[in-house]
């Protein structure tokens, strides 16, 4: 019979009816004594003691610290201090708070800052969204720390300590709306955030990426000199985005891969200053110009 053939032969049968084959669990003793020793606080040294496997009771260990952190770890988090902004283990590097974390540049931002391996610590704050986006963003595989900050209560906590600040914080620039009605709403929202800045890390790098960036700056230089912490060598005003636009768009009438352009522009980010310069261009767009 073909029928009992298939069904008594095991190798015959599809890969999902195939029988199972079941790998042997660690012992219950194991389990009960890595639970007794989470709650004596010797972790899970007790079950290492009893003869066990050694390399099963590492990993229950490691799933056990993992499940259950320690309340001391927990209550670490909840109140930050300059001495205690880095994690214990986390690796030596930059402490980075991204200010309108949860915004449209802000959230690509904070995933490029968790992925830059010189980052140790990143703080997310913003007024909306935020433990959400702190969510995702942890679950990157790097060694960076990261923490949400939600609400004008918790800005000084997410700013103490910090080496760089960068604020993309704000509303964007919407249809019919002039740089002034931008410039109305946004310098309110850097003021206040940099104000804060001068209280918990008058060192810091700030980058200012909110619009618009030629009026935004001042506002927050004017800030920092009130405070007297201002140090224009720390503070930046972020035009990226117009040398980015301006190698793709060279690259494109002429031809070239953008990655082979670069082009330089001046005057800031408005539209009535803003000048590429096209004649400081790296030397392989000229080679293509004079051949051409």
């Amino acid at each position: 019979n073909r029928r009992t053939t298939f069904a008594s032969s095991p190798s015959a049968l599809p890969l999902f009816s195939r029988p199972r084959k079941h790998l042997p669990c660690p012992p219950q003793s194991l389990f009960s004594s890595l639970v007794a020793s989470r709650v004596s606080g010797n972790h899970a040294s007790a079950a290492m003691e009893q003869g066990t496997d050694s390399a099963a009771a590492r990993r229950m260990a490691r799933v056990a610290s993992h499940l259950c952190p320690p309340t001391s770890q927990m209550e670490e988090v909840a109140i930050l201090k300059g001495s205690n902004c880095r994690a214990k283990g986390a690796a030596p590097g930059f402490k980075v708070a991204v200010l309108g974390a949860s915004g449209g540049i802000g959230q690509p931002l904070s995933l490029l800052m968790k992925m830059n391996p010189l980052v140790s610590v990143l703080h997310l704050y913003d007024v909306v969204n935020t433990p959400g986006v702190t969510a995702d963003i942890s679950h990157m595989n790097t060694g960076a720390v990261v923490r949400g900050f939600l609400g004008q209560p918790q800005l000084e906590s997410a700013l103490t300590g910090m080496d760089l600040v960068i604020i993309p914080a704000g509303i964007p620039r919407k249809p019919g709306m002039t740089r002034d009605d931008l410039f109305n709403i946004n310098a309110g929202i850097v003021r206040t955030l940099c104000e804060g800045i001068a209280k918990c890390c008058p060192n810091a790098i700030v980058n200012v990426i909110s619009n618009p960036v030629n009026s935004t700056v001042p506002i927050a230089a004017e800030v920092f000199k009130k405070a007297g912490t201002y140090d224009p060598k720390r503070l930046l005003g972020v035009t990226t985005l117009d040398v980015v636009r301006a190698n793709t768009f060279v690259g494109e009438v002429l031809g070239l891969d953008p990655r082979d352009v670069n082009v330089p522009v001046v005057g800031g980010h408005a539209g009535v200053t803003i000048l590429p310069l096209l004649s400081q261009g790296e030397s392989s767009l000229f080679v293509y110009l004079r051949r051409n």
